[in-house]
């Protein structure tokens, strides 16, 4: 009975002391885990939001970028932090859910080991060229990867990523060859397609919209179903002749999985504040983006539905790593 007792008043203890914790969250900085590099379309919203988010939780919230395997090491790093709420991490649909069907070995499930707070974010992807290519639309871009003798190369921020799909979905509608070649992040693959080193990118809007506003890309098409009021004169891949596809990306913050559910829910409503902001919701209309903000069990659905989306696709394609 003594030692029934003893083991009670230590749970009570820990409970008291948990509830305690959860109650003057939180009493130290955050971290944001942003799984690519700086520059790209998933640094671009965590650092618009972060300073934001701060200020409404009394403290910092600090953007890390861990990059590398299409987001999968800096997932995996946030997985595997202590669930005290002091650790958050930018999911997008690569790390979330393209990236379980392209890695068996994949060291974390997200449905088991992350907590979905709110989505962010929806984006289209551009098509987007070197401009010195002598293609002005998809049609013509077709024509000119049939006639050369070898694949044309294609850039995006990393393996198992939207746009690395976008690229093979891309491929096997328009019936040409193309190899992909993935970067750590939009950044440098913008930076490699803009110098010519390779001739075609697909990347989010966000982080190639002002590059083609300023003459430096040309896009050729928009992957969603509709055009953007960003670029009017773009026509979707379903226009260019390829009925039928549409990809988008989305973004949105998670949380290792025990998180306790009263830290989810604060950070879903400081989160919803901040995307209800006038500048910020300005800022990601002109990113090209479309707020999507949701509570926790909307954007867990919403994940668990492209999972399976992107796991059949994937298994239809028989698309494999090389």
């Amino acid at each position: 009975m003594k030692r029934i007792a003893l083991a009670l008043a230590a749970g009570l203890v820990f409970c008291t002391g948990s509830a305690a914790a959860q109650a003057t969250w939180p009493a130290q900085p955050v971290k944001w885990i942003v799984p690519y590099p700086p520059g790209g379309s998933t640094d671009m919203l965590a650092r618009l939001v972060s300073h934001k988010l701060g200020e409404r939780l009394g403290q910092p919230v600090i953007v890390e970028n861990k990059a590398g395997a299409g987001g999968n090491i800096g997932t995996d790093f946030a997985v595997k932090q202590p669930a005290d709420g002091y650790t958050i991490v930018m999911g997008n649909i690569g790390p979330i859910s393209i990236n379980p069907a392209l890695y068996p070995d994949l060291p974390y499930k997200p449905q088991r080991d992350l907590a979905p707070v709110t989505m962010l974010m929806s984006v289209p992807n551009l098509l987007v060229v070197n401009p010195s290519l002598p293609v002005h639309s998809v049609q013509e871009l077709i024509a000119y990867a049939k006639k050369s003798k070898a694949p044309l190369d294609y850039a995006t921020p990393g393996t198992g990523t939207s746009l690395h799909l976008a690229g093979e979905l891309f491929a096997s509608s328009a019936g040409v060859r193309l190899t992909h070649v993935p970067y750590r992040g939009s950044a440098p693959g913008l930076n490699d397609t803009m110098a010519g080193h390779v001739p075609m990118m697909f990347d989010n809007m966000p982080s190639a919209l002002q590059l083609v506003k300023a003459g430096k890309l040309r896009a050729l098409a928009i992957t969603s179903t509709a055009r953007s009021p960003q670029l009017p004169d773009v026509p979707t891949m379903a226009e260019a002749g390829l009925p039928g596809y549409e990809i988008a990306g989305w973004f949105g913050v998670l949380a290792p999985a025990a998180t306790p559910k009263p830290i989810i829910e604060r950070l879903n409503k400081e989160l919803l504040a901040v995307l209800a902001m006038p500048d910020v919701r300005e800022q990601i209309t002109a990113m090209g983006g479309i707020i999507s903000a949701e509570g926790p069990a909307d954007f867990g659905r919403y994940i668990a539905a492209e999972t399976d989306k992107w796991g059949a696709l994937v298994s239809k394609a028989q698309i494999k790593l090389q």
